[in-house]
C-alpha cells in the first residue's frame, strides 16, 4: 500500500482527498501546514506528497525547495486553484502540477503516473 502525505491548509481538501485515495487503496495521511514538514516526512515515510502550493503560514514552492533538498527523489504533485505558480521558476522542481478540482481525476492519474516512473530498488540493481 502507498503511503501519500497531504499537505494542504484547507480541512475539507485534506478530507476529500484523504477519503478519495483511501477508496482507491492508498494509505492517507495528512498536514496541515508546512511545520516540522520535514521531520513529517521523515517520521512518516510517504512514496508520495500532495503539496498545496498557496497555503496561509507557507509557500509551497518553497517548501518544495526544502523537500528537494532532504528528499531529492520523493514525488511532489503541486496541487493549487491558481494556475500563475506555472510563472514561478521553483515549480519546475515537481513532478507533477494539477489544479485543484472535487474531480480527482487528474490528480489520480498524476499519482498514477509518478508511481510508473519511481525507479524501484530492483531497476536500480539490475540497471
Amino acid at each position: 500500500m502507498s503511503k501519500i502525505l497531504i499537505v494542504d491548509d484547507d480541512e475539507l481538501i485534506r478530507l476529500l482527498y484523504s477519503v478519495e485515495l483511501s477508496e482507491d487503496g492508498y494509505e492517507p495521511v495528512m498536514a496541515e501546514t508546512g511545520n516540522d514538514l520535514l521531520e513529517t516526512i521523515k517520521k512518516e515515510r510517504p512514496d508520495l506528497v500532495i503539496l498545496d502550493v498557496n497555503m496561509v503560514d507557507y509557500n509551497g514552492l518553497e517548501i518544495l525547495r526544502d523537500i528537494r533538498n532532504h528528499f531529492y527523489d520523493l514525488p511532489v504533485v503541486l496541487s493549487t486553484i491558481y494556475d500563475s505558480f506555472k510563472e514561478d521558476m521553483r515549480s519546475i522542481a515537481a513532478d507533477f502540477c494539477v489544479l485543484k478540482s472535487f474531480d480527482l481525476t487528474e490528480l489520480k492519474e498524476k499519482i498514477a503516473m509518478a508511481h510508473e516512473t519511481r525507479p524501484t530498488v530492483d531497476s536500480l540493481l539490475l540497471g
